[in-house]
């Protein structure tokens, strides 16, 4: 294998389980030049050029050329085994990947989108003597829990009707349906237990006991705003939604599309997506050809040497903050999701992408000589979408065996337990009187 002559910004060199220095994300995209460079080095292993080359022969006799199947394996700055490492390829849902880090360099983790609940009139005796108004800054995870923790809010704000209508401002979301109408008619319905189904009675339960059961009935309809109704109101509680950290975690283990979609469209649009995405990654913007931020669709391409360069840099900026991949994207052994199902090395931090006829995976396995593998492996194909599963679970372990099971996760890949305890979707406490 040739010596690679991709470069790599600074912040990428060393071996990713070594502690990084924190980094001004803001400066690196908008900074077209990049002074400090390193070179990512081939250095072949012969257990992973056995592994991979297995890996192909296994698709090949299923009639699948090799030319269509991208793998990349590294340790360190260290590139110890690929193929067609450098081809920008049909990713599906690593395409996630790029909008992780975009979202993360831009917001940071702990990032809060904001609803603002304004009136239009008096309260009296309870009623609201005109409309509610709901601004939403683009929540891409407001989901019954948070209209039950809202609603509770506003009934605490001396509100049990409303005499007008239920509003619906910016860019309102609600359980994933972005129609802002279908989305207010279900926020109508998650206000007044009285109207609650089955499914809205199942995420109350998830609730801490003696949550309160929200009770404000609307008279009037559920409509979009105008700008007489923006001129007149009155802010009176603000509800931010779950810091960014958390959501990102969300949507990378359930691979969810449209907090995907939501995230990506806020952050400017696919090419904008793709074009920050290769900066921070410092790979060649080719390597990075998106047309949305979830990955549907065989149009979106990401080389596997760019999946990983976008992995490691998520985990660079991470660190310093006393976290890790672990905490945005599903852990074998931890998280269900996309993972149902998987025979992969315990301890591996992973995102899936599926497709028809494309299955993809990217991550990174501890072990116990060669310390973390960074991997992508993207398969391409009309066929079994279990054999590719199989196939690419079959070479980590493969690789696992070869270089030995780690003795412990390693810290650097173990998710902070206390981002699982603090931020629970329904939090009363983040929704605030104004």
């Amino acid at each position: 294998m040739d010596l690679l002559s991709s470069l790599l910004s600074l912040f990428l060199g060393g071996p990713p389980n070594v502690g990084a220095q924190s980094v001004n994300w803001s400066g690196v995209i908008s900074e077209a030049t990049i002074d400090s460079l390193i070179m990512e080095v081939a250095d072949p292993d012969p257990m992973a050029t056995i592994a991979v080359q297995q890996h192909l022969e296994a698709l090949a006799s299923q009639g699948l050329s090799s030319e269509r199947q991208g793998v990349w394996l590294r340790i360190g700055d260290q590139v110890v085994a690929e193929n067609m490492g450098t081809v920008p390829l049909p990713a599906a849902s690593l395409t996630k990947i790029p909008t992780t880090l975009v979202a993360l360099a831009t917001w940071g983790p702990d990032h809060q989108f904001e609803t603002i609940v304004s009136t239009t009139g008096a309260i009296e005796a309870g009623v609201l003597q005109g409309n509610l108004i709901v601004h939403s800054e683009s929540d891409p995870f407001f989901v019954w829990e948070e209209a039950i923790a809202l609603g509770n809010a506003l009934n605490q704000a001396g509100i049990q009707q409303i005499a007008g209508d239920l509003v619906i401002s910016g860019n309102f979301a609600m359980n994933f349906e972005t129609d802002p109408i279908t989305a207010g008619t279900f926020l109508k319905q998650g206000f007044d237990s009285n109207l609650w189904t089955d499914e809205v009675e199942a995420q109350y339960q998830q609730l801490p006991p003696a949550t309160p059961r929200p009770r404000l009935a609307l008279a009037g309809t559920v409509r979009l705003a105008t700008a007489a109704d923006r001129e007149r109101s009155t802010p009176i509680v603000k509800h931010q939604s779950l810091p960014l950290i958390n959501i990102l975690r969300g949507m990378n283990i359930y691979s969810n599309n449209i907090i995907a979609e939501m995230l990506s469209d806020i952050l400017g649009g696919a090419a904008a997506l793709a074009e920050q995405a290769a900066t921070i990654a410092n790979v060649p913007p080719e390597e990075i050809q998106l047309i949305n931020g979830s990955g549907l669709g065989e149009e979106n391409r990401i080389s596997p040497r760019a999946v990983t360069s976008m992995l490691v840099s998520i985990q660079k900026y991470l660190q310093p903050r006393q976290m890790s991949i672990a905490d945005v994207f599903p852990v074998i052994g931890r998280d269900g999701g996309t993972l149902n199902g998987r025979n992969i090395p315990q301890g591996a931090v992973l995102k899936t992408g599926t497709l028809n006829a494309v299955s993809s995976l990217a991550g990174v396995i501890p072990t116990r000589n060669r310390g973390l593998v960074w991997f992508t492996i993207i398969n391409l194909g009309a066929g079994d979408l279990q054999f590719f599963h199989d196939q690419q679970d079959f070479l980590l372990q493969k690789l696992q065996t070869a270089w030995g099971v780690a003795a412990v996760v390693p810290p650097t890949i173990t998710p902070n337990p206390a981002r699982l305890r603090t931020f629970q979707l329904g939090a009363a406490d983040r929704n605030q009187r104004i």
